[in-house]
């Protein structure tokens, strides 16, 4: 009867508790969704502007975009340039170190990307950005 008894103990011990891991790898989980950070394109196709002398962006940054015909595009959505400001007004609020970047395709007119930068300097969006490719 006496080895009956400890074989039953030398089983109940060989349980692993699975909770612990289980807490670590939840950990890790909201981390990396905190830390990451995610571009949301603007929902067309640009063909931005060539130029020599263009630099990459390292910050946080949010994009809206300008098609050739003058329409406005920002995550995914067609807005009219009156309400450019509110919105980036309400990002800037959301995300206060982040920059803006401007996607215009070479054929747009320059009236509507001075508003639309003009726009985000009144939301208070200071680092802005005009993105080109590299020629």
């Amino acid at each position: 009867m006496k080895k009956l008894i400890s074989r039953t103990r030398k089983a109940e011990d060989a349980i692993v508790d699975m909770t612990p891991m289980l807490d670590v790898v939840f950990i890790m989980l909201i981390f990396f969704v905190v830390t990451a950070s995610f571009i949301r394109d603007p929902g067309v196709e640009i063909t931005p502007p060539g130029a020599f002398s263009g630099i990459s962006q390292e910050k946080k940054s949010f994009r809206i975009a300008i098609t050739k015909n003058g329409e406005i595009w920002f995550n995914g959505q067609r807005i009219d340039i009156r309400k450019v400001r509110p919105i980036l007004t309400r990002v800037k609020a959301e995300n206060p170190n982040s920059s803006l970047i401007i996607l215009v395709d070479k054929k747009a007119t320059t009236d509507t990307l001075i508003s639309v930068m003009d726009s985000s300097r009144q939301a208070g969006i200071v680092d802005i950005a005009v993105a080109t490719r590299q020629q």
